[in-house]
């Protein structure tokens, strides 16, 4: 087995233990890649027909406004699946852009072939639950929230918090775009907590 797909089934087994006939229906849908710093791996308004899990790399999850300025949404690091979900579960051309910021090593998964497994299997159900529930509950509920009611300073020592570990390899203007503010703002603000 070689290394990305070992990473792969290490952090499946943190949402849920995959008993072997589980990870290999999980990784029948999957194909390895390479994706080179700059590229967009699932662009704005394609229709996508994947996701994926980053073995090595960093990307961005991103909205461009009517005047072409650029909002962060998220960042993935190593360990993580980036994609367009609404756009995949409603079979839509995507709202938002997924970009490599560093080169990447990710494992692309086929989402038709995902969903045919997972309603073939309780272990990948139960899996898939445990991830939604991490993920889009209890991480995304609280930062949403947070975003409407904190002035930016807040956000900015939240955003500190959240992604301390990948901090060093972020640019600062994707760091203000993440906050909805601009670099300048950014640099007033880093300056203050000094």
């Amino acid at each position: 087995m070689n290394s990305e797909i070992i990473h792969l089934q290490q952090k499946l087994n943190q949402y849920h233990s995959l008993p072997s006939e589980a990870l290999m229906a999980y990784l029948s849908c999957c194909t390895a890649k390479k994706i080179k710093k700059g590229e967009v791996l699932y662009s704005l308004g394609s229709i996508p027909t994947s996701f994926a899990f980053i073995h090595k790399g960093l990307m961005r999850a991103y909205v461009i406004d009517e005047s072409g300025s650029e909002y962060n949404k998220n960042f993935f690091d190593e360990g993580r699946f980036p994609g367009c979900m609404s756009a995949l579960l409603n079979n839509e051309a995507s709202n938002l852009e997924v970009q490599a910021i560093e080169d990447c090593e990710i494992i692309e998964i086929n989402h038709r072939q995902f969903r045919d497994a997972l309603f073939g299997s309780q272990d990948l159900m139960k899996f898939h639950i445990k991830y939604l529930e991490t993920h889009w509950l209890l991480e995304k509920e609280p930062k949403e929230i947070g975003y409407l009611q904190f002035e930016a300073k807040v956000r900015y020592l939240k955003f500190l918090d959240d992604f301390n570990h990948i901090l060093t390899r972020l640019p600062q203007y994707h760091i203000a775009s993440y906050l909805g503010i601009t670099p300048t703002q950014l640099s007033r603000i880093k300056k203050d907590f000094k």
